[in-house]
């Protein structure tokens, strides 16, 4: 996988992190974190509890820089440590019911009041019926759709074979379709 110009330059910071450059952490956090929380929010459904996921990450991110072995893209490896800290955090509170985060709702300026309502009213459609797949589908459809990783990004974040990352997505897509069908939402958007 060819390495692009922001791959280097993460590199280089988690180089400086590791030995101990407060600004490279500054740096690297203010480059992953909207994308590490909005993965982590989407995960545990909690915006309180993924922000604090999200730190957590940055700050293992400070202390096992040195370890980071260049063989994924700094992103793919920053994802990797929510996806554990998510399932840990999801671990301690099962008994909680988990509520959605309004991210993926925006507002075009261009949409007549009928269209956003439309609009809204299917995305929490979408969101209901994307917390019924199991936890492995929703973590694949949310790579993959959400971050648009590719399947071998997908394959390194969850660490599993890359035609089990396949398999799931296709389960997924399927199982999304019989949802949406069954809610009575057509699969376009107004």
């Amino acid at each position: 996988m060819a390495k692009t110009a922001h791959d280097a330059n993460d590199h280089q910071l988690l180089d400086r992190i590791a030995r101990g450059d407060r600004v490279a952490i500054q740096s690297l956090f203010a480059r992953h974190h909207g994308r590490v929380y909005r993965f982590v929010v989407r995960q545990i459904g909690s915006e309180t509890m993924a922000e604090e996921v999200a730190n957590e990450v940055f700050l293992d991110v400070w202390r096992q820089a040195g370890r980071f072995e260049g063989r994924s893209q700094v992103s793919t490896w920053l994802l990797s440590i929510a996806r554990n800290k998510a399932i840990s955090a999801l671990r301690k509170r099962r008994d909680e019911q988990l509520d959605d985060d309004h991210a993926s709702m925006l507002v075009d300026d261009e949409d007549n009041p009928e269209v956003v309502a439309q609009k809204h009213d299917k995305a929490a459609a979408l969101r209901d019926v994307i917390e019924q797949l199991s936890p492995e589908h929703k973590a694949v459809i949310d790579l993959v759709y959400y971050h648009e990783m590719t399947v071998s990004e997908v394959s390194e974040v969850l660490d599993i074979p890359t035609n089990t990352v396949k398999t799931r997505m296709f389960y997924a897509r399927k199982r999304l379709s019989e949802l949406l069908e069954k809610a009575g939402i057509d699969r376009g958007w107004p």
